[in-house]
C-alpha cells in the first residue's frame, strides 16, 4: 500500500508542476506596453488555426559606434498577433497610418492565439502619417 501511495503522490506532484509550468509559459503576462509606428500589414493566416498577424514599422535614430557622433535612421519591425477579431478588423482599415497599439507579451506562443509571443489587445490612438 505504501508503494501505491508514493506513486500516486509523485504523479500528482508531477502533474501540478507540469500545469504550473504550462500556465507560466503560455498564460502568464510577462510584460505589457504600448508600441507606436506605421502599421505595415495585418492579415489572417494559418493552416489549421487562422490567426491575425500584423507588422508595425518603427523608425528611429541610432548613433553609430564606429564613426563617433554620426547618426543613422534605422527601422525596427514589431511583429504581433491579434486575438480579438474586432480589433483586427479595425486595424485592417488603418494600414499605412501611424498607430499606438497596446500589447501583452507572453513567454510562449499558442497556435490558436497567434504565431507571435506579443498579442495586441487594443488600439490606443491613430494619427495620419506625415511625410
Amino acid at each position: 500500500m505504501k508503494k501505491g501511495k508514493f506513486i500516486s503522490v509523485t504523479l500528482l506532484l508531477v502533474l501540478i508542476g507540469l500545469a504550473a509550468f504550462c500556465w507560466v509559459r503560455f498564460y502568464y503576462v510577462f510584460g505589457d506596453g504600448v508600441k507606436a509606428g506605421e502599421l505595415n500589414q495585418i492579415m489572417l493566416k494559418g493552416y489549421v488555426f487562422k490567426t491575425y498577424e500584423g507588422r508595425l514599422i518603427q523608425s528611429g535614430f541610432r548613433g553609430s559606434q564606429r564613426s563617433g557622433n554620426s547618426a543613422a535612421i534605422e527601422s525596427f519591425i514589431f511583429d504581433f498577433s491579434v486575438e480579438n477579431p474586432a480589433v483586427a478588423d479595425s486595424l485592417m482599415h488603418l494600414s499605412g497610418k501611424t498607430v499606438e497599439l497596446h500589447y501583452k507579451e507572453y513567454l510562449g506562443a499558442l497556435p490558436w492565439r497567434g504565431m507571435q509571443k506579443t498579442v495586441v489587445d487594443r488600439i490606443v490612438s491613430v494619427s495620419e502619417t506625415t511625410e
